[in-house]
């Protein structure tokens, strides 16, 4: 069976190490892996899935706000990114967000984020590891909980702030221990989820591996899907 291509955004600065270990997961769920970037070519015609992936802080511009402390901002990423999203939804396509990748998917859905997110959450205790170390519990009712199972687990953090107002079609999926927003999913068709934690580095733990096999799985019927229409527009052209 034909491996679905997954688009995997990253930064110019640590893709080289990121992409690597994106595309280890993508290919144990049965996909294949492509990296795109700010002046990467990036054409979703030719790919079935998105992942937007982790790195820098996304410019509060693109949700209406003023910068409110000192932060490393890539503008073309978050341009490149934001109309990747709206594009595949557009599409049906399925997308992750991976850290950065799931503010990106709230704030290109019209919400905002929280810049000081550990100061608004302040039971919320603050990490900056890969090692997975903060506590989430996982939502009833959500698709990661069909995914991932009920109980509550342990991922790693990085980031500083997280989704506030969500974005259309959003719902949380995860909280941490202080209340802080730490997984979004889309309401409707197509699949499209959000975690702030790196499930790429969790590659070990049965259930960060279903996020991947969710969305090569929705890829794969995605292109399936395409593939069908073509065929018919072929006989009847």
């Amino acid at each position: 069976m034909t491996r679905p291509v997954i688009a995997v955004t990253t930064s110019e600065r640590s893709g080289w190490r990121i992409f690597p270990l994106v595309a280890f997961n993508v290919w144990l769920a049965g996909g294949t892996s492509r990296r795109w970037g700010a002046g990467r070519p990036a054409d979703l015609d030719g790919v079935d899935g998105l992942i937007v992936g982790g790195g820098d802080d996304i410019s509060p511009e693109l949700y209406g706000m003023t910068l409110l402390a000192t932060a490393r901002l890539d503008p073309a990423r978050d341009e490149l990114e934001r109309r990747l999203v709206v594009g595949a939804l557009e599409r049906n396509m399925p997308v992750l967000g991976i850290c950065r990748g799931s503010q990106m998917l709230n704030v290109a859905l019209g919400g905002t984020l929280d810049q000081d997110a550990y100061g608004t959450y302040q039971g919320s205790r603050k990490y900056s590891t890969v090692l997975p170390r903060k506590r989430v519990s996982v939502l009833e009712g959500t698709r990661l909980h069909d995914l991932a199972g009920g109980a509550p687990m342990k991922v790693n953090a990085l980031h500083s702030q997280a989704v506030d107002w969500l974005g259309r079609d959003l719902r949380v999926a995860a909280r941490d221990e202080g209340g802080m927003i730490q997984a979004v999913e889309r309401t409707c068709d197509p699949f499209a989820l959000g975690v702030q934690w790196h499930p790429e580095h969790l590659f070990y733990a049965r259930r960060q591996r279903a996020l991947f096999a969710a969305l090569v799985s929705a890829a794969r019927a995605y292109c399936e899907g395409r593939d069908q229409l073509e065929a018919v527009d072929e006989q009847t052209a």
